[in-house]
Parts: C-alpha cells; structure tokens; sequence
C-alpha cells in the first residue's frame, strides 16, 4: 500500500501511543496526528463528554470518519483511539498499513492511568472492565498490526525505538 502514514500505532487507553507517537514522528522527521485530538477539535468537547452526552455510537460514529480521513491525508505517524478497531471498516482500512500494536497488561495499566473517571468505559470496577475490553480487543488489535510492541516496563523512548526497528524504520 502506497501513501498514508509511516506508522499507525493501535492499542489500549494509557498504552502511551500519544507520546510514543510523537517521539516517533520526531525522529522519523514526519508530523504526528491523533484521531482523539481530531475529533475534540472538531466537536469542541471532551471525549468523555460526548459518551456521556451523545452516547458511544454517536462517539464511534465520529471516530470512524476521523480515521478514514487521517489514513486518507497524513503521511506521518498516526495514533488511534483504543476502540478504533472495533469498527469492521476501520480494520479493512488498517489492511496492509504499517500497523504497530502498543501492549500491555493490566497492571501497567493502572500504574499508568490509574483507570480514573475520565475514562468512560472503565467507570465501575476499573481493573474487570479494563480485562474484559482487552478480552475483546485484543484479537482486534492483533489483526490490523503488522507488529506488537510491549511497552510494559519500558520508556517511551525505548517503545519508540522498538517500534522503529520491529516495522525497519530509520530514524532521520
């Protein structure tokens, strides 16, 4: 597949692909764009708002427009929200891209984000709902990715540079 991004990274809420995302857009020398960014500029709303105001399949809605267009027009390093890849058409798109799969297990998870309140889908008994999303997305994930990097006990620079290396990138 000609065109597009460098890299489209995928992967759970607090997997770091914000920030490994952008460490990777700057050492490829390539901007960097997240679709959750996207769309609270566009609907001048939280993302925890619009589920709690608009419900999640208006959210969904709007996240699957924001990632056809980034896939259409950016050809940097791309971050999906962590539920990107329930959409079907979603995972058609992701075929063939350069797909990086940020890992992690639940206990990395809390000590990264703390399953707080301004996750919405994790908002009773955080820990469960965090292993029964993963339980459904985690094949997701591992479908649409041309490589799965563990960010458990690593620095964003080192997901970074094993990201660079699993999809034989060369930093600029």
């Amino acid at each position: 597949m000609t065109g597009g991004p460098l890299v489209v990274l995928v992967g759970p809420m607090g997997s770091g692909k914000s920030t490994v995302g952008a460490l990777l857009a700057e050492r490829l020398g390539v901007g960097y764009r997240d679709t959750d960014a996207d769309i609270v500029a566009a609907e001048g709303r939280a993302i925890s708002d619009l589920f709690v105001d608009e419900g999640e399949p208006y959210f969904r809605a709007l996240e699957r427009r924001a990632v056809a267009a980034a896939l259409a027009e950016h050809p940097g390093v791309l971050a999906l929200g962590g539920g990107a890849v329930l959409d079907e058409g979603t995972r058609a798109l992701l075929a063939g891209r350069p797909v990086a799969y940020l890992s992690m297990d639940v206990e990395e998870a809390v000590r990264r984000v703390g399953l707080g309140a301004a996750r919405p889908l994790l908002a009773v008994n955080p820990r469960r709902q965090w292993r029964e999303l993963m339980d459904a997305r985690r094949p997701l994930y591992t479908e649409v990715a041309r490589v799965v990097v563990a960010t458990d006990d690593r620095t964003p620079e080192e997901v970074a540079q094993a990201v660079l290396d699993a999809l034989e990138l060369k930093d600029v």
